[in-house]
């Protein structure tokens, strides 16, 4: 995905691995499919979520697709690795499916259309796979939603780069909150939205170590070069937004965040 601003590095891909962890809980108690009915889970990456997708629903086959050869390879490694059998993978375009209508019972894309200049484009595309009463699963972030404390002017200075380097790149890293509309506007029917919110402090070491550091933070501090070379913020302010945002994961500190899940039919 030429837009995906935070990188294909190893990095990256081990802070991918850990937030889909962290996240399980939140967001797939209720990623179930019915046994033998298939699904085309739009924009992979890595395998993060699929490995999740497939060991929950071992009697459904998933087709997964990635514009990105790289991403798919080591997605597919790690479907091997888990020795899991019901996902296939296929390179293909998300404005471009290589696959005839009414394709699939389910159609499921995580974290995928912040990064897309046309969400509403890709969603229409991803409408001509699904079989009629079949359904659609949608999960974003939004960072808008995005709360700390304690908190600075620098700190929250580094998270707007995120969304301002993502609006650069064609994408919306505030697209959370425009899930229904979106849906609604590609000719889903009985859309639900389900706020998915995560809050880490003190009481919740493990949410503060996978989410807050590795997920979160770690996410911000991927952009540090790009948002610094375009005139963003300075280097100085930089460093004092990140220090203040792990001062929040420190004994009396907090961090909360809102994912969106949304889920509609087809017909």
């Amino acid at each position: 995905m030429k837009n995906y601003i935070h990188g294909y590095s190893e990095t990256e891909a081990d802070r991918l691995g850990d937030q889909a962890s962290i996240l399980a809980s939140h967001l797939h108690y209720d990623s179930h499919f019915p046994p033998g009915s298939t699904v085309l889970e739009a924009g992979c990456g890595i395998g993060a979520q699929t490995r999740i997708l497939a060991a929950a629903n071992p009697d459904v086959h998933f087709t997964s697709i990635d514009i990105d050869a790289q991403s798919l390879q080591r997605a597919a490694q790690e479907i091997e690795r888990l020795r899991l059998h019901n996902v296939s993978f296929q390179q293909a375009d998300i404005f471009n499916l290589p696959f005839l209508p009414n394709s699939f019972d389910h159609v499921f894309c995580c974290f995928v259309l912040e990064h897309l200049p046309a969400p509403h484009t890709a969603l229409q595309s991803l409408k001509r796979t699904l079989k009629h009463g079949g359904t659609l699963t949608v999960i974003e972030g939004d960072h808008g939603s995005f709360l700390s404390f304690p908190e600075s002017e620098e700190s929250r200075r580094t998270v707007l780069c995120l969304v301002e380097l993502q609006a650069n790149a064609g994408g919306n890293a505030l697209i959370g909150r425009e899930l229904s509309a979106l849906l609604r506007k590609a000719g889903f029917e009985k859309i639900r939205v389900s706020p998915r919110q995560i809050y880490a402090d003190a009481g919740r070491p493990e949410v503060v170590e996978g989410f807050s550091r590795k997920t979160f933070i770690a996410m911000v501090e991927g952009v540090r070069d790009k948002a610094i070379r375009n005139g963003l913020i300075s280097k100085s302010s930089w460093e004092k937004g990140i220090a203040d945002l792990y001062t929040a994961t420190g004994e009396y500190g907090s961090f909360t965040y809102t994912f969106f899940k949304a889920i509609a039919e087809n017909y």
